[in-house]
């Protein structure tokens, strides 16, 4: 963790800030032209800008101040400068209508590709990212780039706007427009400091964001254990510290814009008025000036300045935006994606044999979990896998559903290369069964066919007849559309695995992969779920890890793996006659019952 921190503690580089912005510009071309109609729009404000503050100073010159104005000419000036406001407020809305349409559609396009990135990345990945920063990234992160958009219109209309004020400017008196001009190398110094200080802060925020996140999730995912070993003294400790530590980045931050955003633009802009009088007064000396002139070119500086104003109160949100989006497309440039199959791959499970041959794995590349392992499960046939935690048992699983990547060795599906099978072919024909069923928010027959809509409402009730699950089904007031919450909560756990077994087995697989599938059932549904498993079983090849070893007595073939290594294979009989591994972990399961 503290190599993380030490390396989010560190400015973004120059570099690295222009390849973020032109990736996430890449994001905003389907909608590029309803930028390009609010960037219109945009141009077309900062020249009403300039020709209404002409409206008031033609006023001033020609009429007040010779004191020849009638209430017909007050009332056409006023009504000339009224339809110019009008004018300005359509525009406006339409500016800000369409870009922040854009902002928005490109915002939640970003977020669904990242949503689809995820899905593709490997098991690996989520074993070494905590959730917490993963959501993090995909709520806050994305979030935070809907006003990242507004940072390129407030620089355009700021551009626009800072132009054509000068133009005006120069069209009144040059030497003193080219003195204001002075100020912007000031400007441009203070942006450039700015951007190469907050960044490092704004990088710390992001991090601390996440890691409260992370706790955050942890807590509540994990808070009935929390709450059964009384620890949530210390668990709100640690919460305040992460908590503190974030409030802290939030305070450099606004320590940071403080000084440095309207502060700074406020000071040049009062010297620019100042000066800028200073020298019209000078001038004043020689030659008498036109009262309107003098204000219609004040006018002219605060349109100079203001934008700038606006410009630099964005450099915050421009910051965090890069920020977010640099943690954003580290995950869309995640390599560690779902193994993938050969090009081409279009071959299918007819009858279900299993063969492993010499296969060896390992998670990190360094230690390998699994080592030369050889078996064969003909079609039909059921190969149970047994063995203390960490001897290998669900890598063996893992590497067969190809949820990883395996280098040495072969595994065989119907004696070809399981990577000529299409992803989705292996998906449709395998059916897993975890220890843990989970379950969608939705109801009952949406967790069994997993909103397929190619699964008709027949194929899941006899899905669940098949698993004896409408025993307890069929009892709910709304049956089958009976409410499933977060997590299945309200049912019990064998409720819950004989609707994770409808689930694998309405697809109709030809494989059937069971990890430890009896390991936390409910008395009450045992006898369901053997009944269950045994009708699962009839006709397809099944792996199963086996915690029960009773219920495997009449696997065809029992593994018994020791640090990844098959040590004993066998039926059951001839395991037992072994008096080996298999046969102590029997008798101690025997004794215990």
């Amino acid at each position: 963790m503290e190599k993380q921190e030490s390396i989010w503690s560190k400015s973004i580089p120059l570099k690295e800030q222009k390849t973020v912005v032109k990736r996430l510009f890449n994001y905003a071309k389907p909608f590029r032209f309803t930028f390009a109609g609010a960037v219109v729009f945009a141009f077309l404000l900062s020249i009403i800008n300039i020709l209404l503050p002409r409206i008031l100073q033609y006023l001033i010159d020609h009429y007040l101040m010779k004191q020849s104005a009638t209430m017909q000419i007050i009332l056409f000036f006023a009504g000339l400068y009224l339809l110019g406001t009008l004018l300005k407020a359509i525009i406006w809305f339409f500016q800000g209508f369409l870009y922040s349409l854009g902002a928005l559609k490109t915002f939640q396009y970003i977020r669904v590709k990242l949503f689809e990135k995820l899905h593709t990345l490997g098991m690996r990945y989520f074993d070494q990212t905590p959730a917490g920063s993963i959501v993090s990234r995909v709520t806050n992160d994305t979030e935070t780039l809907f006003d990242f958009w507004y940072v390129f219109l407030t620089v355009l209309t700021g551009v626009f706007a800072v132009v054509s004020s000068f133009i005006a400017m120069m069209q009144i008196n040059v030497k003193i427009a080219l003195v204001n001009l002075l100020f912007l190398p000031i400007l441009l110094i203070v942006i450039w400091y700015y951007q190469k200080y907050s960044s490092r802060v704004y990088r710390q925020m992001r991090e601390k964001l996440s890691m409260m996140n992370t706790k955050l999730n942890e807590s509540i995912s994990g808070m009935q254990i929390i709450q059964q070993f009384r620890q949530e003294k210390r668990l709100n400790e640690e919460f305040e510290q992460t908590n503190g530590d974030y409030l802290n980045t939030r305070y450099a931050m606004i320590r940071t814009n403080s000084l440095l955003l309207s502060p700074i633009i406020d000071l040049l802009y009062a010297l620019a008025i100042v000066l800028s009088l200073t020298l019209f007064g000078i001038d004043a000396i020689h030659s008498p000036l036109e009262v309107g002139l003098i204000y219609v070119f004040t006018t002219y500086v605060q349109s100079f300045f203001n934008p700038m104003s606006q410009m630099m109160d964005f450099l915050s949100v421009f910051t965090d935006g890069i920020v977010a989006g640099s943690r954003i497309l580290k995950i869309i440039d995640e390599t560690e994606e779902t193994p993938s199959q050969n090009k081409g791959a279009n071959a299918s499970i007819l009858r279900g044999k299993i063969e492993f041959r010499d296969v060896s794995f390992s998670y990190d590349g360094k230690h390998n979990v699994l080592n030369h392992i050889s078996f064969v499960a003909n079609p039909g046939e059921t190969v149970a896998l047994v063995g203390h935690t960490g001897s290998g048992k669900s890598s063996i699983i893992n590497v067969l559903m190809r949820f990883y990547e395996f280098y040495d060795g072969q595994i065989l599906i119907d004696d070809q290369d399981i990577r000529e099978f299409p992803m989705e072919e292996l998906r449709e024909k395998m059916g897993l069964v975890l220890q843990d069923a989970f379950m969608f928010y939705g109801d009952i027959a949406d967790n069994i066919r997993l909103l397929n809509k190619e699964i008709s409402e027949e194929e899941v009730i006899s899905a669940a007849k098949f698993v004896q699950a409408d025993s307890f089904i069929e009892k709910l007031p709304d049956t089958y559309h009976a409410k499933v919450i977060e997590h299945g909560a309200g049912y019990s756990s064998g409720e819950r695995q004989l609707i994770s077994f409808a689930r694998s087995i309405v697809t109709q697989p030809k494989i059937l992969v069971l990890d430890e599938a009896t390991a936390n059932i409910d008395t009450e549904t045992e006898g369901l779920i053997q009944e269950g498993l045994s009708r699962m079983r009839q006709g397809r090849t099944t792996i199963a890890i086996a915690h029960r070893l009773s219920t495997i007595r009449d696997a065809n073939l029992i593994l018994v793996l020791d640090q990844g290594n098959i040590v004993e294979r066998g039926n059951h009989n001839q395991l037992l006659s072994q008096e080996g591994l298999y046969a102590d972990m029997y008798r101690l399961q025997s004794n215990d019952s």
